[in-house]
């Protein structure tokens, strides 16, 4: 039998850095194909295609989370485990930690 929920969003997060600033954002491909980003602000924008939906975060200087390894995070200025995406249960929540400020240089 198959666990896997068909209606269920795969989710990314993606991060862009400003020195020691870390800003989140979440990309949810649907199941139509369909993709939407919530960003730092709490807004959910939506996009024709997951294709369109990382061209644009990328555009704005995000990489994904999933695909950067230690060497990324210290060209970045952080140590393996000091990132993790926000945590909360609906968007309202997440919204608060999209943006975390490790202070200190990079």
């Amino acid at each position: 039998m198959n666990d896997i929920h068909l209606d269920s969003p795969r989710t990314e997060w993606w991060l862009a850095t400003l020195g020691r600033t870390v800003v989140w954002a979440r990309l949810r491909v649907r199941e139509a194909g369909t993709a939407e980003v919530l960003d730092s602000d709490g807004n959910t924008l939506v996009y024709d295609s997951e294709d369109t939906a990382r061209s644009m975060l990328l555009d704005a200087e995000f990489v994904a989370f999933e695909g950067m390894d230690e060497a990324d995070l210290a060209e970045r200025g952080f140590l393996p485990g000091e990132l993790a995406p926000p945590q909360g249960d609906d968007d309202t929540v997440l919204q608060a930690g999209m943006v975390q400020n490790f202070g200190g240089q990079a």
